[in-house]
């Protein structure tokens, strides 16, 4: 499926891959991003893939009502409790599990925010099925689901035109911190891996690659690879 239509070349995207990193380096990185897609400094789309270390994260209706452990608890897990702007509940990321946070302006992609939702939970569900999982929309909570537990959540926030967060999507990770809360703020549902659907572990770096083919095809765009510090030199540079 394909969102936009297009008779010129493809709108080039860059693609910055990251190991796994402490998640306000990954906000702060964001947010300089957003200010700087915004302005003009840069005049490109960016996307991010990278695993975080453990963490919680509030969302916009999120709420640590939906912890089901004490903070004593959790300080002795060492995982931080971090409320962000992006939409949603709360939700727990850590290695295992890819998360993908373009930048975009979707003005200038010509791209509602549902449409835009709909097409990262397409990546999501492209990905899964090239490893053989069938996942699906569920109107309860947007992301995709395999029955009643969800495999990949969304996430995002919208500054002055530009869409940050994203998506994360359940590989390998432990599923034992989800546990500790009411994924989503919702009740009696469960969460998966692509690992605990096929009872083994799959490449992370195959998904990255899954994951990148299928933007380029949804959002009909072409992923040009940078580093960090290219990006940041570039972002240095007089206009």
């Amino acid at each position: 499926m394909k969102l936009v239509t297009r008779n010129q070349e493809p709108r080039t995207w860059l693609c910055v891959e990251l190991p796994a990193i402490e998640y306000r380096e990954a906000w702060d990185l964001q947010s300089s991003l957003v200010t700087a897609r915004r302005d003009g400094t840069i005049d490109t789309d960016i996307v991010f893939l990278l695993e975080h270390l453990p963490v919680f994260t509030l969302g916009r209706r999120g709420g640590e009502e939906n912890l089901m452990v004490s903070g004593a608890f959790l300080e002795k897990s060492g995982i931080p409790v971090i409320q962000v702007e992006r939409g949603g509940d709360i939700t727990f990321h850590g290695p295992g599990q890819l998360v993908v946070y373009p930048i975009v302006d979707l003005r200038e992609a010509k791209l509602s925010v549902v449409d835009y939702v709909f097409g990262l939970e397409e990546i999501m569900i492209k990905t899964a099925a090239d490893w053989g999982v069938t996942a699906e929309r569920n109107p309860v909570n947007r992301g995709i689901w395999v029955g009643n537990n969800k495999l990949g959540s969304i996430g995002i926030a919208i500054r002055r035109g530009i869409s940050f967060h994203g998506f994360a999507f359940n590989v390998n990770l432990s599923l034992k911190p989800f546990g500790w809360i009411q994924p989503c703020g919702l009740q009696g549902i469960g969460m998966t891996s692509i690992e605990q659907e096929l009872s083994h572990k799959v490449s992370m770096n195959q998904v990255r690659e899954a994951v990148m083919r299928h933007i380029e095809a949804v959002f009909e765009v072409e992923l040009v690879n940078t580093s960090l510090s290219e990006l940041q030199n570039f972002l240095k540079s007089p206009a």
